[in-house]
C-alpha cells in the first residue's frame, strides 16, 4: 500500500473510485430530451436541488421524476427518464473487483457513496449481469449509502456513523474518494483520507 501505516480498515467511496462514471453524459441525455442546451437544464435541475434531495432520501423516486417533469415539458415516461439519469454510470472494471475480493479478506473495508435508489437498482444490475455478483456488500464488510441513511458526505455525521456502528478507530482507517471536500471532511475529524487523482485508480494506490 502507498505509505498507510497502522491501517486495518478501508472506506471507499463509490463512483469514480469503485465505479467508472461521467455525470455529463446524463446532464447530455436530459438536455436532449428538454430540446435545449446543457447549461439551461442544470439551471433549471440545480433551482429545484434534485441531487441533494434524492440522494439524502428527502423525495423518493416517483417525487424525483415529477420534479423533472416540471422542468421538461414534454412527456416522459419513467423508462425514459431512468435511463437518461442512469446513463452516466458507466463500469466496473473487473481488476478493481478482483482488488476489492483480496482487500477484503487482509481489512475491514467498507463501501460509502453519496447515491441514489435509481442508481443503486442500476449499477447493482449492471454488477450482477457483468460479474455475477448479486449486491456490492458481498465485496465489504458493509455499505452505507446516502438515501438509506439520510445523510451524505462531506457531512461528518455520515463518517461519525459509519465509524461508531463498526467500532473504528480513525488512526486505523483509510477513506478514499475522488472528492477534496468529503476528503478533507474525513481528515477533519482523524480518518487518513486519500483524495483519488483523475490519472489514479485504487488500483494504483492498493497494491
Amino acid at each position: 500500500m502507498k505509505n498507510f501505516k497502522n491501517i486495518k480498515n478501508i472506506i471507499f467511496d463509490l463512483g469514480g473510485v469503485v465505479l467508472n462514471i461521467d455525470s455529463q453524459l446524463s446532464i447530455d441525455a436530459f438536455a436532449n430530451i428538454l430540446g435545449e442546451n446543457n447549461v439551461e437544464f442544470v439551471r433549471k435541475y440545480n433551482k429545484f436541488n434534485l441531487l441533494y434531495r434524492l440522494e439524502t432520501g428527502e423525495i423518493t423516486p416517483k417525487q424525483f421524476r415529477e420534479a423533472l417533469r416540471q422542468i421538461i415539458p414534454q412527456k416522459i415516461s419513467n423508462e425514459q427518464i431512468d435511463t437518461a439519469w442512469n446513463s452516466m454510470l458507466l463500469d466496473f472494471p473487473k481488476e478493481r473487483i478482483d482488488l476489492l475480493k483480496e482487500l477484503k479478506k487482509k481489512y475491514r473495508t467498507f463501501l460509502l457513496s453519496n447515491t441514489n435508489k435509481i442508481h443503486y437498482i442500476s449499477y447493482t444490475q449492471k454488477l450482477n449481469d457483468e460479474f455475477g455478483i448479486k449486491n456490492l456488500s458481498d465485496l465489504f464488510e458493509k455499505e452505507y449509502m446516502s438515501f438509506q441513511l439520510n445523510m451524505r458526505k462531506p457531512g461528518k455525521e455520515i463518517f461519525y456513523h459509519v465509524l461508531e456502528q463498526n467500532n473504528l478507530l480513525t488512526n486505523e482507517t483509510l477513506f478514499i474518494d475522488d472528492t477534496k471536500e468529503n476528503i478533507e471532511s474525513a481528515k477533519q475529524i482523524g480518518i487518513d483520507a486519500y483524495l483519488l487523482k483523475d490519472d489514479e485508480t485504487i488500483n494504483d494506490v492498493l497494491k
